[in-house]
């Protein structure tokens, strides 16, 4: 996708240049991924234009795999994001129907190829909101994805801006009968999957203890391995408490809190903690250390503008073992 913003924190109507960036949910995971070591590749189609070769480029500039893109349709993806402060909130526009993803087929992509040789595949809800054909394709790639063996992730991310609750729980809970773990917060388990725990976000107030029976819950209905989430006290769009709990089937276990203040974006932060999950399950020896690498690495990216998050594996795992000091490195 492509992302506009206004500069700083100014508003969509007083804004007389945007930034452009290029991001989205999985391809911020990918390129978080490619950044700790791993051999990542990218899936989707974007038009043979100029727009399109740029966000290609946006990820081969990162050691992305890029072979896999499809190349066709009208249009990238556009969406504009207006950055809060103190009481008053970000806002997100999106600007995505006759994208070339959302329009793309199933003929457009050999699963079974691009599948093969693949550890571990991510998708998020993000994809198969924008459109039937969409929710078609992730299904046709997670099938691929479990019949080469591969761990299937999904971030739920209920955005109620691209579809109903109804219309998310038709598509998402038929889906997740293919997914290993699952990572969401409790807006996105209520919305998506219909489990809603004891959590008044809105105002405040994140009890990781209401969390757990939905958890359980969800482990037991659809077989997850693993599922997280982040707690997020949300005080201000400048201020916010953070942390998450992973549940694996057996043990609970709730990360340290960050106390983020003040935020420079916090778009793709979710995102962060994906790829973090995701490095952290396939290379440290307890579920408890890999969400500390995760939340350490969602946390540093509301110090970063723009939807990717720029940091190292070293970076993180200082933070996570506790240097938050934020003094200079020399």
């Amino acid at each position: 996708m492509l992302r506009l913003s206004p500069q700083g924190c100014q508003r969509f109507v007083q804004a007389e240049v945007l930034d452009a960036v290029y991001g989205g949910g999985e391809a911020n995971v990918a390129v978080s991924l490619a950044n700790y070591g791993h051999s990542v590749a990218y899936v989707t189609k974007l038009p043979d234009n100029e727009i399109g070769q740029g966000a290609v480029n946006s990820l081969r500039r990162y050691g992305v795999d890029t072979s896999m893109i499809v190349r066709g349709g009208r249009r990238v993806g556009i969406y504009f994001a207006e950055t809060g402060s103190a009481m008053r909130p970000s806002k997100v526009i999106y600007d995505r129907a006759g994208s070339a993803i959302a329009e793309a087929e199933a003929g457009d992509f050999d699963f079974d190829r691009i599948m093969s040789g693949a550890r571990w595949f991510h998708w998020t809800g993000i994809t198969p909101a924008i459109s039937d054909r969409a929710a078609v394709l992730i299904g046709l790639a997670c099938k691929a994805a479990k019949k080469a063996g591969a761990t299937v992730s999904c971030d739920l991310n209920f955005r109620k801006k691209l579809w109903t609750p109804e219309k998310a729980q038709s598509v998402m809970r038929p889906l997740m009968e293919y997914v290993d773990v699952c990572i969401g917060n409790e807006e996105d388990a209520e919305l998506c999957l219909g489990f809603k725990p004891e959590a008044d976000v809105t105002h405040g107030k994140t009890d990781a203890e209401g969390y757990k029976v939905i958890f359980e819950q969800m482990a037991r209905e659809f077989g997850f391995r693993y599922v997280a989430s982040t707690l997020r006290e949300s005080f201000s769009a400048s201020h916010n408490g953070w942390k998450a709990m992973i549940y694996n089937g057996h043990e609970f276990y709730t990360s340290r809190r960050y106390d983020i203040e003040p935020i420079v974006d916090r778009v793709g932060g979710g995102d962060a903690f994906a790829a973090g999950l995701i490095h952290g399950l396939l290379t440290k020896p307890t579920q408890g250390e890999a969400l500390e690498f995760a939340v350490a690495a969602s946390a540093l990216k509301h110090t970063i503008p723009g939807d990717v998050n720029m940091v190292s594996t070293a970076e993180v795992e200082a933070l996570a073992g506790g240097d938050g000091s934020g003094r200079v490195q020399r």
